[in-house]
């Protein structure tokens, strides 16, 4: 069975850090930015354990704002 390595992709400008994509992540890999905000005055989410990412979309699913794109690739 092939292992498959994910990667999201997130739009910080339109991110509110809502942190529902933080919680819905089951491998921890996403966190909102500490000491950044965008544009809007908004600490926005990014990947804090990038090769954590199993690709599973949850994150993506649960975003009201649709800010996050999320890519699979079999490794």
């Amino acid at each position: 069975m092939a292992k498959v390595k994910g990667t999201v992709v997130v739009d910080s400008e339109r991110c509110k850090g809502c942190e529902l994509c933080v919680v819905a992540c089951p491998s921890g890999v996403l966190a909102l930015q500490q000491r950044e905000v965008n544009n809007r005055g908004y600490h926005y989410a990014y990947m804090i354990l990038p090769d954590a990412c199993i690709g599973c979309a949850n994150c993506g699913i649960v975003c009201p704002d649709g800010c996050l794109t999320v890519y699979r690739a079999k490794v």
